[in-house]
């Protein structure tokens, strides 16, 4: 009688805990119990992409992502020894079970987890994409089985592989390494192709618990845990017992690579790109009346340049716009990893030695850094200016502070760190020192692109992005001095005039449009009186036989020349216009050099070539626009002309100093007082650019011979030469000839 009711209650209390089972996944499945993603979800997930930007020579440079740093890869990028150590030890049944292993889930129940966990891997991949952190036991029991039907459906919907590399893409490593692309990176500074066994054990060996066994802060905890993950392995004949002591005896050799936008290879021109990517339309109302200017570039780019703005002008398949941080965009650009490397390095090099230069000429100079013409007045409205611009001065501001409580402050002693070219200096300074001490720093723009595709291989906007972020490639215009001089040549040169025509090398006045007579100095008054060709007028960039090939146009002809070269900011039609005041970037200087070793055609730098999307289709691509400005014939004796300058002008320290011999051209610029260096240099194949002068005109060299573009600017376009054309790996062959027929003759308009 009782072994009657005890088997009554037995079956009774079975019955009803398997309807209620049945009864809570039938909830489940039908979304009245808990949150079941609906199948388009389960199909696509939600998980968000950062987007990676590649160089002409397929290395990676850098992401864009907002919270996680997480790149998709495809399965066959996977280490085959990522693979066997991820199965062995997390789901040894993994390519049994159909999303539940049940044999695995009532071995932990009865042995209270001692035995290892009863999650299978589609289990573990929809706990991290569909369940929220749970805050007590409770709640996460109450997950689990939301969890095996989602893991059952998700087995439905996708391969072994697929999970599993869903499971990879989606596991956060942390250090901002969110799936194992960027863990990979960021651990070993390697792929996930190129996982090598042990180091695929100490990635596998965290998935456990990535903060518990975190290779850099518990390198002991991650050695254990790896040599466990080495030991399932061999359990599972992935390798063999040999293989496994061996490598258990190893240490972890961690080659730790942080994430961060500030480091790497191209920094500037990364947010360069991510600025233009993300532009929005241009609305006047939102640019000051000064800056009406700007305004008028901004418009004219989102009209013709289909990269800026592109996150915003275009859409994708549901019809929302394209985000940059989240969609996993795959943007290949034009720079090549070689030569952006180059770049640096000689920015580098050059800016610490001419540094070194620039604080010995200050040193001991109460105006120091500024101009010894400066009063001290002068001096202090500039810093009191640069202070006004920080965010100390707002955030004082906003708390109330007067004028004079917010000077107090600045002028008050505080610990800080301050940049120096050999690491941050732990100092004690008042933020206005500080400030001196900064603008003591000189800045450089460089820029170089192939004059026949347009394709920008290297692109430096100063000399450390982690201190000084302002682009002085794009952003930064500053007065060009004698660079502007080959366009007034070649308005000569267009109208038929030769380099071989003589004029006299003497002073000469002009008058502009309001009466104002203008006489401008020139230094080589040795020579006043002589014949001289107009090909010495630049070699020797005569400022006399500028204002002579001035006095015989307008200054309206040569804006409208400089115009179709690409110069966009302010050209007032002056007759001073010809000496270079007008304010320029480096971009628009190369892209309009480019119109002498491309035959008279100018083209359009092109960044990016095409954008994929996550799934690799490609969305966008890119091509230059090109358009004639000169004549091929003036294009041949502008040529002539700017390769004097090298071979014999203001240029020749390239020659007999760094020894470069291969065929080029360029021009040298020195503005007034030395405030900027200018060069931009041509081969048959390559146009490059360099700008450096200090944040403020205000900061330079007192002495001519130290800041004159020959000194400051055409040294980094020599050592950057000097590295891509030792690089044999490189498309450059030092003996390329200009495209100049053999029958052009520069002195065959003068011999009659």
């Amino acid at each position: 009688m009782k072994k009657t009711k005890f088997l009554a209650w037995f079956w009774g209390l079975f019955t009803a805990g398997v309807l209620i089972l049945f009864f809570i996944f039938y909830a489940i499945t039908q979304g009245w119990l808990g949150y079941l993603p609906p199948l388009d979800e389960l199909r696509n997930p939600k998980n968000t992409y950062a987007s990676e930007v590649f160089t002409e020579d397929m290395v990676s440079i850098g992401r864009y992502y907002i919270k996680e740093n997480r790149v998709g890869v495809q399965y066959s990028d996977l280490s085959p020894y990522l693979i066997d150590a991820l199965v062995a030890t997390e789901d040894a049944r993994f390519y049994e079970h159909t999303g539940v292993d049940l044999k695995a889930l009532f071995r932990a129940v009865l042995k209270l987890g001692r035995a290892g966990g009863g999650s299978t891997l589609t289990q573990q991949l929809a706990k991290q994409i569909w369940s929220p952190r749970a805050n007590n036991i409770i709640e996460r029991a109450l997950q689990k089985p939301i969890e095996w039907v989602i893991a059952t459906q998700l087995e439905r919907l996708y391969s072994k592989d697929e999970i599993m590399l869903m499971y990879l893409n989606q596991f956060d490593f942390l250090y901002n390494a969110v799936g194992i692309q960027s863990a990979a990176y960021v651990y070993f500074y390697t792929t996930p192709t190129d996982l090598m066994i042990d180091q695929a054990a100490v990635l596998v060996g965290m998935l456990k618990n990535p903060s518990l066994y975190n290779p850099i802060r518990h390198p002991q905890r991650s050695l254990a845990r790896r040599n466990t993950v080495l030991s399932q392995m061999a359990k599972y004949e992935k390798i063999t017992q040999e293989e496994c002591d061996s490598l258990s005896a190893l240490p972890i050799e961690v080659s730790y690579h942080s994430v961060d936008h500030k480091q790497g290879l191209a920094p500037y021109f990364r947010e360069f790109l991510r600025l233009t990517l993300t532009a929005k339309e241009p609305k006047q109302s939102n640019y000051s009346e000064w800056n009406q200017l700007q305004y008028e570039i901004d418009r004219r780019e989102w009209e013709t340049n289909p990269l800026y703005g592109f996150c915003h002008k275009n859409t994708k398949p549901d019809g929302t716009e394209y985000d940059l941080y989240q969609d996993g965009l795959r943007i290949y650009t034009t720079i090549d990893s070689r030569m952006q490397q180059y770049a640096e390095e000689a920015v580098s090099e050059h800016m610490q030695a001419l540094q070194a230069t620039f604080f010995k000429e200050k040193k001991g100079k109460s105006y120091a850094p500024f101009s010894r013409d400066l009063s001290k007045e002068e001096i202090d409205g500039i810093l009191t200016r640069s202070m006004r611009q920080t965010d100390r001065y707002r955030g004082l501001k906003r708390q109330g502070m007067s004028e004079q409580q917010i000077r107090e402050n600045f002028q008050t002693p505080v610990p800080m760190h301050i940049f120096s070219y050999n690491g941050l200096i732990d100092t004690v300074l008042s933020p206005m020192d500080s400030i001196r001490w900064t603008k003591h720093f000189l800045r450089c723009g460089f820029m170089s692109m192939d004059p026949h595709s347009g394709h920008v291989k290297a692109y430096v906007g100063g000399p450390d992005f982690r201190q000084f972020q302002y682009d002085m490639v794009t952003l930064g215009r500053r007065q060009v001095g004698s660079t502007v001089k080959p366009y007034l040549y070649t308005l000569a040169m267009d109208e038929g005039m030769w380099p071989c025509d003589k004029t006299i090398n003497d002073s000469v006045t002009l008058v502009d449009g309001n009466g104002i007579r203008w006489t401008p100095r020139d230094e080589h008054t040795k020579n006043q009186g002589d014949t001289v060709t107009l090909n010495w007028g630049l070699q020797q960039s005569s400022n006399w036989i500028s204002a002579y090939l001035m006095s015989l146009y307008t200054p309206n002809q040569l804006v409208r020349l400089m115009r179709s070269f690409g110069i966009q900011g302010q050209l007032d039609p002056v007759v001073s216009i010809c000496l270079g005041p007008c304010e320029v970037s480096v971009k628009e200087m190369v892209d309009a050099y480019t119109t002498y070793p491309n035959h008279g055609i100018r083209i359009d730098p092109l960044y990016v070539t095409r954008i994929e999307d996550k799934q690799g289709n490609v969305i966008a691509t890119f091509h230059p626009e090109q358009r004639e400005i000169i004549s091929e014939l003036t294009s041949y004796k502008m040529i002539y002309m700017l390769r004097n300058v090298l071979d014999h002008g203001t240029g020749v320290r390239a020659r007999f100093k760094y020894k470069l011999t291969m065929p080029a051209g360029g021009k040298t610029g020195t503005t007034q007082n030395n405030s900027d260096g200018w060069f931009v240099g041509f081969t048959p194949s390559l146009v490059s650019g360099c700008w450096v002068g200090g944040e403020d005109r205000a900061v330079h060299f007192d002495r001519m011979s130290d800041g004159q573009g020959a000194n400051t600017a055409l040294p980094i376009w020599c050592l950057y030469m000097q590295k891509v054309l030792a690089d044999e790996t490189l498309p450059y062959d030092p003996s390329e000839q200009f495209d100049v027929p053999v029958t052009f003759d520069a002195e065959a308009g003068c011999q009659n």
